[in-house]
């Protein structure tokens, strides 16, 4: 419930804080003296997206806050719970729209999300204004109002959850069958191309050693040059490195007849004169093996062209490409399969369209039982509100047999719209087409007291709900919003005397200019005040005591009815 509204720098609003109470809080006052700035405001805790231009003029930013009282309200504290920002018994909403574009919002004392404050709305507050007319008149709603109105939503949660379990085995059964329908193609393919891949003869590393030995016959002459040369120097020629170490080895020999203090051990220089000949006879027959083969480069080429072909088909290493083949062997294996997982998928499904079926059939009983009773209740709130000669009924569109899937929607079997009668001997036609703005109100106010015993929000606000109505229908309308009032706290802006001396509370909105600013100011009426605004609303300009003695006697009656 709504305890108390601060707004401040919104439109032509200074600075404004008004407390309600529960029961019926009505609000009047002349046209355009900001009613409309206050339910505005109220929109913008709800969630509602914000303009610059709603800041007051010559102010940076503008401010809404509210205090809810939410002691009896379990869904809203479930809701903040999960949020982190239960705070007790009271919720504080606080939002701030700046010119800058720094907008704020603040529940409980924490920064928090636009997002986050329309979750919360639908706990909160339901506005009841031409968008309640809209949602009325769409066909498409309905459906919700008589579930909302019958205590079906749990019913229908379950109906759905399963029907999105059948949905998702009849996409499961479509890809399966796409996918055997394709399979003769894919399969030729898969089997094409693991053939390529294991009559390839891959080994890891075989293009690193292709590299290395196309490296080596590319250079096959300098190499040949290389190892003649050295094995000239070393062996070959006359003064070779070997000639001359041999005569090094009989001078140190010589050396050692003489001093024996020379280091040099005779296995060191002979082990030294081995360790060269071993490298002039490995450079003999490195010589012999070195021959240019253009035969073989082209094969190393044509052969790395061909693992570059299917690296850049199957993978990027020659790994990726015998990972590829393990994969091709598993969906090989899967196709060959796919008729028994076709067979166990429908299998499946005709199981759970048993269920859905069963389950979606249920639902329509229960709507139906719903919907007798939604006439009944909704046409006596009607009747009640000088519309004695029109007939409701919720009309269902279609009966389809219960074991049509065809007819199977996200809310079950059913099409359903809401049908009027407004005269006697006429034929009912669908709602949006013939209800006009008085009697749409009406409709209105009854669809919201017949489901205000179901509803969990914890304050209505009725904007507008007087439209085209005035005398004694106006009445009828102000006791059922009492009557809504038991059940829920109502907020009502209202133009007339007939509804507003049904209320609870009563504030009066009106303009006033102070230091050369225009300002809207709330505020609530006493008995003696409230006197004075319903002679205001029922005389205009002119006001005489007849005036104000009927305005009592309206209040007077309106607390005995």
């Amino acid at each position: 419930m709504l305890r108390e509204l601060s707004i401040k720098n919104l439109a032509i609003i200074d600075e404004l804080t008004t407390s309600f109470t529960e029961g019926l809080n009505v609000i009047s006052g002349e046209t355009g003296a900001g009613k409309s700035i206050i339910m505005g405001a109220l929109s913008l805790l709800l969630g509602e997206r914000a303009s610059n231009d709603l800041i007051r003029s010559s102010e940076k930013s503008a401010e809404v806050e509210a205090l809810f009282d939410i002691e009896e309200e379990n869904g809203i504290r479930e809701r903040l719970d999960s949020m982190g920002l239960y705070d007790g018994n009271e919720l504080h909403m606080k939002r701030t729209v700046s010119r800058s574009g720094k907008n704020r919002v603040y529940i409980n004392g924490s920064p928090a999300t636009l997002g986050m404050l329309s979750s919360l709305s639908g706990f909160l507050v339901n506005i009841c204004g031409q968008h309640e007319h809209q949602v009325i008149l769409d066909a498409d709603n309905h459906i919700d109002i008589l579930d909302e109105f019958g205590a079906l939503l749990p019913l229908r949660t379950e109906y759905s959850d399963l029907y999105n379990e059948y949905q998702a085995l009849l996409r499961r059964l479509e890809e399966l069958k796409t996918a055997n329908r394709e399979k003769g193609e894919r399969e030729e393919l898969l089997r094409f191309q693991l053939k390529e891949i294991q009559e390839s003869g891959l080994r890891i590393g075989e293009d690193a050693e292709l590299q290395s030995e196309k490296k080596i016959l590319i250079n096959a002459q300098k190499l040949k040059e290389y190892a003649e040369e050295a094995y000239d120097i070393l062996y070959g020629r006359e003064g070779s490195v070997l000639e001359g170490f041999v005569q090094t080895v009989k001078n140190l020999k010589e050396i050692k007849t003489i001093d024996s203090g020379l280091a040099v051990s005779d296995e060191e220089m002979e082990s030294a004169e081995f360790g060269l000949e071993e490298i002039a006879y490995a450079l003999r027959d490195y010589k012999k093996g070195i021959d240019f083969n253009p035969e073989r480069l082209e094969e190393i080429d044509d052969r790395l062209e061909y693992l570059g072909r299917l690296k850049r088909k199957y993978g990027g290493e020659i790994g990726h490409i015998l990972e590829k083949e393990r994969d091709i062997e598993e969906e090989l294996g899967l196709i060959s399969s796919m008729e028994e997982e076709i067979g166990r998928a429908s299998e499946e499904i005709s199981e759970k369209q048993e269920i859905v079926l069963s389950k979606a059939a249920e639902l329509s009983r229960e709507r139906r039982n719903a919907a007798r009773l939604l006439e009944e209740q909704v046409e006596r709130e009607i009747h009640s509100m000088m519309m004695n000669n029109t007939g409701f009924e919720v009309r269902f569109l279609q009966s389809p047999e219960e074991s049509d899937v065809s007819y199977l929607n996200p809310k079950g079997i059913d099409a359903l719209e809401f049908y009027l009668s407004t005269n006697i001997g006429e034929d009912m036609k669908p709602l949006n087409k013939i209800a006009s703005g008085g009697e749409l109100s009406r409709i209105v106010l009854a669809m919201k007291k017949v489901l205000a015993t179901t509803a969990s929000v914890g304050t209505v606000v009725f904007d507008e709900v007087d439209s085209g109505i005035g005398g004694a229908a106006a009445e009828a309308v102000g006791e059922k919003l009492r009557d809504v009032s038991t059940h829920h706290q109502v907020i009502c802006i209202t133009h007339l005397p007939q509804i507003a001396c049904f209320g609870t509370t009563h504030f009066l909105v009106s303009k006033e200019v102070s230091k050369g600013r225009t300002n809207t100011c709330i505020n609530f009426l006493d008995e003696s005040e409230r006197v004075d605004e319903i002679t205001r609303m029922l005389g205009g300009l002119e006001i005489t005591e007849k005036t104000r003695e009927h305005a009592r006697e309206m209040l007077k009656a309106s607390q005995i009815k």
